[in-house]
């Protein structure tokens, strides 16, 4: 079977999944989805060809390659194991692809379930925006058998066009996780100075020009620079609720391997307040107004 031949099943067609589906299509593959509430409209997936599936084992009975697009290990756990689930339609030699952001400890324990019952695994979480999704530029951090990895690069192509393998099964999830504590944390570092800023009377311009020159030039400050100059979050639209989970994902791995956790904690600790204050749905650049206000209560 050449690769174009495979026919792909997506779990999760929300924002970054729908992005990933319209930029498989694009590039020739068979398209399968799962139906669920959370799915963006999927007439244009529809009308393009794909094919709708009620249960994720038939979906997988249907599918050469499965690509998990969910919340998180939760989810992921119940898609998989959940009665009708995947696992129970999977195929001998069937490939499992999880982009989801999920704890490296479930992973592997679901890696080796997707093994025993025939299937073979890759953990390939994404970086960026359902801008780059639909335009098939996301970045994937990939962890798994490098044969493996490399049989399914021309798939992976087709949605990202930065590709990293991390190493085995699990790294993919570990450096992800890595990389979010890093983003996170730097914009909620961020945030907190913007809102002191405020408070101490400096202008939101001179901030913003002093750390573009300094050490807080960088990808974070341009995200949240529009809210910063004219409360814009158009440009980095990660809710509260998702770098919270993100946030404890990475103290449940720093805790697995030992690791000190101090300034993770306290950034965990600001999400938490901000998302049990009711702005859990709220974007990361809006903790800067929602800490500007906690600080005048």
């Amino acid at each position: 079977m050449s690769s174009k031949q495979q026919r792909v099943g997506m779990v999760g067609v929300g924002l970054m999944g729908h992005g990933i589906a319209s930029s498989l299509q694009r590039h020739g593959w068979s398209l399968n989805f799962l139906e669920h509430p959370g799915n963006q409209p999927v007439e244009d997936l529809i009308s393009r060809g794909a094919t709708a599936y009620s249960s994720g084992a038939s979906l997988a009975a249907d599918s050469d390659v499965i690509i998990l697009c969910v919340t998180g290990t939760p989810q992921v756990e119940d898609v998989l194991f959940s009665d009708g689930g995947v696992l129970e339609g999977l195929r001998t030699g069937r490939v499992v692809i999880d982009c989801s952001t999920a704890i490296p400890s479930s992973t592997l324990r679901i890696a080796e379930a997707v093994e025993a019952a025939g299937g073979r695994f890759l953990d390939a979480p994404m970086t960026r925006t359902p801008r780059e999704a639909a335009e098939g530029r996301l970045n994937l951090i990939v962890g798994g058998d490098r044969e493996l990895f490399e049989a399914q690069l021309p798939l992976l192509q087709s949605y990202a066009e930065n590709i990293t393998h991390a190493g085995p099964v699990g790294s993919g999830h570990k450096l992800k996780l890595l990389h979010n504590f890093v983003s996170i944390g730097f914009s909620t570092v961020l945030a907190e100075a913007a809102a002191c800023a405020e408070q101490g009377g400096i202008e939101a311009e001179v901030l913003v020009d002093v750390l573009a020159q300094g050490g807080g030039a960088g990808t974070v400050l341009e995200r949240l620079r529009p809210y910063i100059l004219a409360r814009d979050d158009s440009g980095f639209r990660f809710s509260i609720s998702n770098a919270h989970k993100d946030l404890g994902y990475y103290l449940a791995m720093a805790k697995d391997t030992n690791a000190i956790q101090s300034a993770a904690a306290g950034i965990h600790q600001v999400l938490e307040d901000a998302q049990s204050s009711g702005h859990a749905h709220s974007t990361v650049p809006e903790l800067v107004s929602i800490l500007t206000d906690q600080a005048r209560k």
